[in-house]
């Protein structure tokens, strides 16, 4: 594979697109410091997969962008193609069927870098491995940078090792044998993974054993309280149908009764209406009953009142001829006590006939009283039934006159 071309487009320097040919024998680059000719190499090595950004000279791998000068506005990108002649077909296997290759890489602006291969992405480890094999690359001594000529000289073993190495063309086979020596670590650490995984996944193994036993013990208690659950909603549904029949004949005879009773209603209203239709005769026939009763009333208790008056009228005489009899009779008593006594000495004197003629009208004087104070108690009596009868005049009429109103 040889070099043909090299084009640039916005990388440091270079804000244009700007294309270099490289023919057959020697290309060289002419002109004063600072104009970027150094750029063309760090352009080479970039495209070639250089990954540090201090081989580019930056601070930052974004610093390969042109960031702008004078008049000219700074890019968001840059990108830089190298094609390759191929008409050997020395190339990797994988890219060796065109006569002409060419490795692009473009970069924007904090989004990174990728590389296309004949228009198709691939790694920068595939970029790598095929200037690799081509005895070349962005680390190769074959790029001779500046102040490179001293390194080499004072150069150690092993980087004089790497020289010899890309003069020989086997810098690719040291490359795919570090590829290999890390694919076949990082196997190894995998296989250790592995086997700690293994014994991980045989605890688990009897963990998921256990658990699956518990599992099938509880399909079965699961299964089990299903049965259960089905026979008591059986039971429940036989239950509640049940109720529903009862429910049923209930409201049957609910029913039954309502009409009963809504037919007993509509008698009482009508009932109600006739009632309502002759109450009012009645609250006349009411009125006129109590007008009744309270004459009735006051003609009674005048009446009483009179017979009362003359009760009393008639019982203070007599008190008066009691009182005046009472003290006759206790006069007579004592004049009695004194004859008696009297008596008693005629007696046993043998006494004369005027003495007896005068007991004998005391003792007339004595049965006299004895029918005032008979008298007296007839006249209470009478007056005690007077006030009965009163007290029934009174209560008679107005039990009447309620009946009626009733």
């Amino acid at each position: 594979m040889k070099f043909e071309r090299l084009r640039l487009l916005g990388f440091k320097s270079f804000c244009e697109p700007t294309e270099l040919l490289i023919q057959p024998g020697l290309t060289g680059v002419v002109g004063p410091n600072g104009c970027g000719k150094s750029n063309l190499i760090e352009a080479l090595r970039w495209v070639m997969g250089e990954n540090s950004y201090k081989n580019m000279r930056a601070s930052a791998m974004d610093d390969v962008i042109f960031s702008g000068g004078g008049s000219r506005t700074a890019r968001n990108f840059a990108e830089v193609g190298l094609i390759l002649d191929n008409s050997d077909r020395s190339a990797p296997a994988a890219f060796n069927d065109a006569d002409t290759i060419e490795v692009t890489r473009r970069i924007e602006r904090e989004q990174g870098s990728d590389y296309r291969i004949n228009g198709k992405e691939v790694r920068a480890r595939d970029v790598q491995l095929l200037f690799a094999d081509a005895a070349t690359g962005s680390r190769s001594p074959s790029l001779v940078r500046q102040g490179q000529i001293g390194e080499i000289i004072s150069a150690k073993p092993q980087a004089r090792r790497r020289i010899l190495e890309d003069a020989a063309g086997i810098a690719g086979l040291h490359s795919r044998r570090h590829e290999a020596e890390l694919r076949l670590n990082a196997a190894s650490e995998n296989l250790t993974r592995l086997e700690d995984v293994l014994k991980q996944v045989e605890g688990q193994s009897d963990s998921l054993r256990r658990q699956a036993r518990q599992a099938e013990r509880f399909r079965n208690l699961a299964a089990q309280i299903r049965q259960n659950e089905a026979m008591v909603a059986l039971v429940s549904h036989q239950s509640a149908t049940n109720q529903l029949q009862e429910s049923a004949q209930k409201l049957e005879l609910d029913l039954k009764s309502v009409q009963e009773r809504t037919l007993e209603q509509a008698e009482a209203a009508k009932l109600q209406a006739v009632a309502a239709h002759e109450l009012p005769p009645l609250r006349e026939r009411e009125a006129e009953a109590g007008a009744a009763v309270h004459r009735l009333v006051v003609a009674s208790l005048n009446d009483a009142q009179e017979q009362l008056a003359g009760l009393n009228a008639r019982r203070f005489s007599l008190d008066s001829a009691l009182r005046d009899e009472s003290q006759r009779v206790a006069r007579f008593e004592a004049e009695l006590t004194r004859l008696d006594t009297e008596f008693a000495l005629i007696a046993g004197q043998g006494g004369g006939a005027a003495e007896v003629a005068r007991l004998a009208e005391l003792f007339a004087v004595a049965s006299d009283q004895a029918k005032i104070a008979e008298e007296s108690a007839r006249i209470t009596e009478e007056e005690q039934a007077v006030a009965r009868e009163t007290e029934t005049s009174l209560r008679q009429p107005m039990e009447q006159a309620v009946l009626r109103a009733q």
